[in-house]
């Protein structure tokens, strides 16, 4: 004898509800390096070793976590601002070959419509003087879109440069202090 199963509707990603877009990516990223550290000084107080809530106090542990969150949180923040800079400058150097390339074109459309009709000596001399100049241009054209690639690249660099120097300058410091 047959019996039949029923079974259950199955449910498709479809079907799920979708998570909202979160609002600030940086701020999940600290919240997410943070969560580790929640805690840990008060259970390792909790521990109750002899000297090491002294200890502790001398070091400054909770300002120590919390110089070390706020130091990622301005790491992030300087790759983000030092992407968006690198980003804009790439639409830049794009838009700017866009107008080089519709310009070039429009040259070229016209000097063609202008030759019908023309003696053909004439129309190759033309011919070979647009070529000539196109060259020229587009050996500018090649330098500006150097200049704007190399300059968007150094904003964004000067960015994480400066980063870089803060975070020498608060080692030293944590350094210094240490040995004292």
């Amino acid at each position: 004898m047959a019996t039949s199963k029923k079974t259950a509707p199955k449910k498709t990603a479809a079907a799920a509800p979708k998570a909202a877009p979160r609002a600030n990516p940086v701020q999940d990223i600290q919240e997410a390096m943070a969560k580790p550290f929640k805690g840990v000084t008060e259970r390792l107080q909790a521990l109750n070793i002899p000297g090491i809530a002294e200890r502790f106090k001398e070091m400054n542990v909770q300002g120590a976590a919390g110089a070390l969150l706020d130091n990622g949180r301005k790491d992030l923040k300087a790759l983000v601002e030092a992407n968006e800079k690198s980003y804009k400058g790439l639409q830049a150097v794009v838009a700017r070959q866009t107008e080089m390339l519709k310009s070039s074109i429009s040259d070229w459309q016209g000097a063609v419509q202008g030759m019908p009709g023309k003696d053909p000596k004439e129309n190759l001399a033309k011919l070979d003087e647009m070529a000539r100049a196109s060259f020229k241009r587009a050996l500018d054209d090649m330098k500006e879109l150097a200049d704007l690639a190399a300059k968007s690249q150094a904003d964004a660099f000067n960015v994480v440069r400066e980063r870089i120097n803060d975070n020498v300058e608060q080692v030293s410091k944590l350094l210094k202090r240490g040995g004292k």
